[in-house]
């Protein structure tokens, strides 16, 4: 059994069918191996509308880029959604989506997307999906769970708008259950939940969402995540809404909070400028489907 096989093998059961009674059930399994000087996909299997194009490689072969597609374009209520990435010892894969995932208004039903993501020693793992648009009147849980080994590196980003902005809609009913964790070796290095209702005070108090549409994290953990990496990164202004970065033993936190995805996105991508050369010594290549 591959190094992937057994990264996948130690995953939680399945979905099965009855998970998503009159939504779709997609599940997406990728797994990703270092051969030699080449990072491959080494596993691919989907099941519904979950999908992932050819294996890119714009940085040469030790880098394995992949979009994952949604064919839909966005997830309604009743929808159940698995990812679940393994990524092998000392691979390198970038994974990110053509454009903004939607959570449209549901009828009443929850509809949820799960992400599993598992990096073996020495691998390392950039999620860096584009913003998703929470419309009015959705219902949704987003899961985000990282498995890490022992020295294993993971830069993941989220960023979520809540209400259409751009034809003045507000978030004013609805809900979305968040769960985030990340674990090195069994250990949490971060765990967070939270629940954002429409209309809720939350979205307006000062503790809260402060009356701004669009909140974003940038998630590094790393073991060598140091205070020169925090230094450097706090540097950096964004050039709308307000942004801070944060330096947890071995992981670096960085949040946004704005009027727009757009200066969010900038700001994450100068970030990530800094974080890549310290930590991996590339720079920065911004996935082409980015400028599409």
């Amino acid at each position: 059994m591959s190094a992937v096989d057994e990264l996948m093998h130690a995953r939680t059961p399945r979905l099965s069918a009855t998970d998503a009674p009159g939504g779709w059930e997609a599940v997406l399994e990728l797994g990703f191996e270092r051969r030699g000087g080449r990072t491959v996909l080494a596993h691919r299997r989907h099941r519904g509308p979950l999908r992932v194009q050819k294996p890119l490689y714009p940085e040469g072969d030790a880098i394995c880029h992949a979009i994952v597609l949604h064919p839909p374009a966005g997830i309604v209520g009743g929808d159940v959604l698995a990812i679940d990435v393994a990524v092998g010892a000392d691979a390198h894969a970038l994974l990110t989506t053509p454009g903004a995932g939607k959570w449209y208004r549901s009828g009443g039903r929850a509809a949820s997307l799960t992400q599993r993501i598992t990096v073996g020693r020495g691998g390392i793992c950039e999620w860096l999906p584009q913003e998703s648009i929470v419309f009015d009147g959705a219902v949704g849980r987003l899961v985000t769970e990282v498995e890490l080994g022992s020295d294993a590196c993971f830069v993941g980003t989220e960023m979520l708008c809540f209400g259409r902005t751009a034809s003045g809609e507000r978030f004013e009913r609805g809900e979305l259950s968040l769960h985030t964790r990340i674990r090195r070796d069994g250990r949490a290095l971060w765990l967070e939940r939270g629940r954002i209702a429409g209309g809720a005070a939350l979205l307006d108090s000062p503790v809260g969402l402060a009356g701004q549409p669009v909140v974003g994290s940038l998630l590094v953990a790393s073991p060598v995540c140091g205070a020169a990496l925090r230094d450097a990164c706090r540097e950096v202004a964004p050039s709308a809404g307000e942004g801070a970065v944060t330096l947890l033993p071995g992981l670096l936190v960085a949040r946004w909070l704005g009027p727009a995805c757009e200066p969010g996105r900038e700001w994450f991508a100068h970030l990530w400028s800094v974080v890549r050369p310290a930590l991996f010594g590339l720079p920065m290549r911004p996935p082409r489907i980015w400028n599409t």
